[in-house]
């Protein structure tokens, strides 16, 4: 399931959540079941893939992105160019994976953090787990969102392994499989 900008879930969307690793962190309980296995994965190795911001309600997601317009709105931006400007950054309610239960934010949210043990841990193999990491670098352009090293969606392990053969954002694999069907 693809979810952006263009293709959003309702407002009264309700997955299935449970809390992940003991944190106060929730995601769907099938996504929960192969994170906490990566989680547990990663830890028998020294790396700690510390939850950070899992499932969001509409209304936080709503909170959000109206908070990220209105900062730059301060900075001199029309309504228009500042709604354009926060969703690359925050995704409008109903259009995030935060909102389906499907993504997790890991460690932190910087750009440094690909510079990271956890970062080269789940390069190497976030995808045996099912998950990729979705807005790349060199896919703003398609995906639409800044470069986020540091969330990662679940797919199915199928999936990200094709995924990352192919090189591609989940929005390329998806015309892809349409493409090949």
């Amino acid at each position: 399931t693809v979810v952006n900008v263009g293709y959003r879930i309702p407002a009264d969307y309700t997955p299935n959540l449970t809390y992940v690793c003991g944190s106060g962190e929730r995601l769907d309980k099938q996504v929960a079941v192969h994170y906490e296995r990566m989680y547990n994965a990663a830890a028998r190795e020294g790396v700690y893939l510390t939850p950070c911001s899992g499932y969001r309600s509409y209304e936080l997601q709503e909170r959000n992105y109206n908070r990220k317009i209105a900062y730059y709105e301060s900075l001199g931006y029309s309504n228009a160019d500042a709604r354009v400007l926060a969703a690359r950054v925050i995704m409008p309610p109903g259009s995030s994976e935060h909102n389906l239960g499907y993504a997790m934010d890991i460690v932190c949210v910087d750009e440094w953090f690909e510079d990271t043990a956890e970062f080269k841990w789940l390069t190497e193999n976030a995808a045996d787990y099912g998950f990729i990491m979705r807005y790349p670098k060199d896919k703003q352009d398609i995906t639409k969102v800044i470069y986020e090293p540091w969330h990662y969606r679940f797919v199915g392990k199928n999936h990200a392994e094709k995924i990352n053969q192919l090189g591609y954002c989940l929005e390329e694999y998806v015309n892809y499989l349409k493409q090949n069907k």
